[in-house]
């Protein structure tokens, strides 16, 4: 038993390694060359390119104000909500926050947007000329 329990071990141990070292190395970001970065640029529209520029400008705007953790205002996230709408791989795009983060705040601002849209408008509906002069030709004869 004893000599089992010995052999065994160190096959536990490197299988333990290798998944370890297996699930780093799936869990990383993906890092492209230069040139394939380069070459799929090459085939995205200017306007897709402009986005995603926009988009990482607005980030870095937002980096810059403060030096341990930015505050981002109800402005900055409508433009980065804006900015992400128009790339197409704005995950990739997204540096400084997780996409569910953006999805999150994209649903706020809709549900913002229908809370003002149904909202109760106060006071009484207006009357049309016609009921208000049936009205005073009813007090008048009466």
């Amino acid at each position: 038993m004893l000599i089992l329990f010995h052999w065994l071990t160190p096959l536990v141990v490197r299988l333990v390694t290798f998944l370890e070292h297996t699930l780093l190395h799936i869990t990383q970001p993906s890092r492209h060359s230069i040139v394939f970065s380069t070459a799929t640029d090459v085939t995205r529209s200017k306007a897709d390119l402009v986005a995603e520029n926009a988009l990482l400008r607005q980030q870095l705007i937002i980096l810059h104000r403060q030096v341990k953790k930015p505050t981002v205002s109800q402005a900055d996230r409508l433009w980065l909500v804006l900015l992400a709408s128009r790339v197409k791989n704005c995950k990739e795009a997204l540096l400084i926050f997780k996409p569910d983060t953006l999805l999150r705040w994209h649903r706020h601002g809709f549900h913002l947007f229908w809370k003002f849209k149904s909202r109760q408008r106060g006071g009484r509906p207006k009357l049309s000329t016609e009921t208000v002069a049936l009205i005073r030709r009813l007090v008048q004869e009466n």
